[in-house]
């Protein structure tokens, strides 16, 4: 939780910041220096759980740094000594903090509008309910289950591009042999491309989770970078 607090407040400070990174290259303002100390605090906290995964497996109080995330990328930093091509603290340190900056603030965004979107539409709620109730019936859901929620994916996929959460995709780009300069930047405006006619047709308004019926392709009129929820990679 300390560590969403300094991410949270780290992002709000370079939106407001956006507009002078210019000028923050001349001078340095309250906010940047404050930036500055959140970061190596981020910095000093993702150091500190490793360190103290790193002693577990030292000591022998287990046999592996853990199979979750951080101890995936631990594993993959370590795995740089013996000869393969890993990751350096920085790069793990970096990781964990788009994990953990990315995955709150998109979760809670596709969480409060699908919820909302099943309100208003009780039809598609009961839907969804039952098809749940099919799949799982009393057990506890597992990955295998989940992926054969069709009804569930294609209500999440509407609600994604109804209301995506990223708005925007920053790129560095390459337009035939022009090359925009470092401080220029080209932005992929998701909401518009979410919410084009000549792509999702004259309902492109109305939440209409049946419009992938049949996969995003089909949806997309072949074009799937047509659909980006979470982007398509670096």
């Amino acid at each position: 939780e300390k560590d969403l607090g300094w991410l949270k407040e780290t992002s709000g400070r370079s939106s407001e910041n956006c507009q002078t990174m210019h000028f923050s290259k001349i001078m340095r303002t309250s906010d940047d220096i404050e930036a500055e100390k959140l970061g190596k605090g981020i910095r000093d906290s993702v150091l500190e759980l490793v360190k103290k995964r790193e002693e577990k497996v030292t000591k022998g109080e287990v046999d592996n740094f853990g199979s979750d995330f951080l101890g995936l990328l631990i594993k993959t930093n370590h795995e740089k000594s013996g000869g393969n091509k890993g990751i350096s603290a920085e790069e793990l340190v970096d990781e964990c903090k788009t994990f953990n900056f990315a995955g709150h603030e998109t979760t809670t965004s596709l969480l409060a509008w699908t919820v909302l979107l099943l309100a208003i539409r009780d039809d598609r709620q009961e839907k969804a309910r039952k098809e749940v109730l099919e799949i799982f019936g009393q057990q506890v859901p597992n990955s295998d289950g989940i992926a054969r929620l069709k009804t569930m994916n294609m209500i999440i996929n509407e609600s994604l591009r109804l209301y995506p959460p990223v708005n925007e995709i920053p790129r560095k780009v390459q337009l035939g042999k022009l090359i925009p300069p470092t401080d220029i930047e080209v932005s992929i405006l998701v909401l518009a491309l979410h919410h084009d006619p000549n792509i999702w047709g004259p309902d492109v308004d109305l939440f209409n989770p049946e419009r992938f019926s049949e996969g995003v392709t089909k949806a997309t009129n072949n074009n799937t970078a047509a659909f980006l929820p979470s982007g398509l990679g670096p």
